[in-house]
């Protein structure tokens, strides 16, 4: 992988530029980019990032709390892991996302019982948010918690949940009330009785991921984090973080991309010369590079701007997750025309980077659903002006 030209820009530092190097040259000699068994090199590679400390990005210790990470460390590691593999990064990010709640709203028994062994690689986390009819509409979810003696009552059902059947623990947001004040998260661990996990979904981008079914599911109240009623606070915090990181992991996708049609267009015979020699080709490849320089400033400034100190980076995160994913995956789709029949044979670099960027389109958050969070930033921005 060769350092990207964005890495020279003034948000980052000489440990920012450095960790890419060397997660770059860790990732070339320990990560397999395609394995056969999805579930249990996913599990390998948790237990590889943790043994190394790799983990520790998007994992603090008890002691820390997630929202004093530094997301622009959370974004580099997710465009290099990505740039070798998508599972990695899947892999990288799911124990960041699953531990995310726990680090920023959790009570120190809670953070003492899972972030160690999330950072070390020895708990798989998994966040456990949507349902059928709740995706990008939050507010509808319908998973229940009914308070019971001294615990609560879980019944329901969750689909499309990342890590599901080998988390070791779930946060899992369900309601206690109405509205999007009735909402309250829990950490539910894989095996209570109630619970199914072993309910897959296949995907085009190969990774872990199913349905959780709860059936009278009992936790006691010390699974509750935080307060009832601040499921929704906690969730969209968490995702405030780790939705600018879905943006570089895009970007990692989108330079493996370029590098890729880079090599093939310079060796690729046509006409007399090379594919590099053909004006039309020359303008692809422009246009990928300055889609994906686009990309990467706005990725970089909202990882920044949360890192300097902004309590909240909305309106940042929504723009660098949208553009990034879409650019994304404009250069890949140019990457597989310009490789022609290779392009979309099954095996190639191309034809998986093209598999692989099409769920960032949509998880955490549509592009279409970012678009209204921007529109409504904006409108709140000129009322308050």
């Amino acid at each position: 992988m060769r350092p990207p030209s964005h890495l020279a820009l003034p948000f980052f530092e000489a440990h920012h530029r450095d960790l890419a190097h060397e997660l770059g040259v860790w990732a070339a000699e320990h990560v397999e980019e395609e394995p056969e068994d999805e579930t249990e090199a996913c599990r390998s590679l948790v237990r590889a990032m943790g043994e190394v400390g790799w983990l520790t990005l998007c994992v603090p210790s008890p002691a820390g709390r997630f929202e004093q990470l530094d997301v622009r460390s959370l974004c580099l590691a997710r465009e290099t892991l990505g740039y070798r593999s998508a599972l990695a990064d899947f892999a990288f990010a799911m124990q960041g996302l699953g531990a995310g709640p726990i680090s920023l709203f959790g009570n120190e028994e809670q953070r003492e019982a899972y972030l160690p062994a999330v950072a070390r690689g020895e708990k798989v986390a998994a966040f456990a948010l949507s349902e059928a009819e709740a995706g990008s509409d939050v507010a509808a979810l319908a998973t229940t918690a009914t308070p019971d003696g001294e615990g609560f009552v879980l019944n329901g059902e969750k689909t499309w949940i990342s890590n599901a059947g080998i988390a070791d623990f779930y946060v899992v947001f369900a309601r206690t009330g109405e509205g999007s004040r009735g909402l309250s998260a829990f950490i539910v661990d894989a095996g209570t009785p109630g619970l199914d996990d072993t309910a897959s979904i296949p995907l085009i981008a190969p990774h872990p991921l199913g349905t959780l079914t709860f059936t009278d599911c009992r936790v006691p109240r010390s699974a509750l984090i935080g307060e009832p009623g601040h499921g929704m606070r906690i969730a969209l915090s968490t995702l405030d973080v780790f939705r600018t990181t879905v943006g570089a992991a895009a970007l990692g996708f989108a330079l493996r991309a370029l590098d890729e049609t880079l090599r093939h267009v310079r060796c690729r015979e046509l006409f007399g010369g090379t594919l590099a020699d053909l004006p039309v080709v020359q303008s692809k490849l422009a246009v990928m590079a300055t889609e994906i320089d686009a990309s990467a400033g706005l990725v970089y400034r909202a990882a920044w701007t949360k890192d300097a100190g902004a309590e909240r980076v909305t309106k940042e995160a929504a723009m660098a997750k949208a553009y990034a994913t879409e650019a994304a995956q404009r250069v890949i789709d140019a990457a597989v025309q310009l490789f022609g029949g290779h392009g979309v044979t099954t095996g190639s670099v191309v034809e998986r980077l093209y598999r692989d960027i099409r769920p960032l389109r949509i998880y955490e958050g549509a592009t279409e659903i970012q678009h209204l969070v921007i529109a409504r930033q904006l409108l709140n921005e000129a009322e308050s002006n």
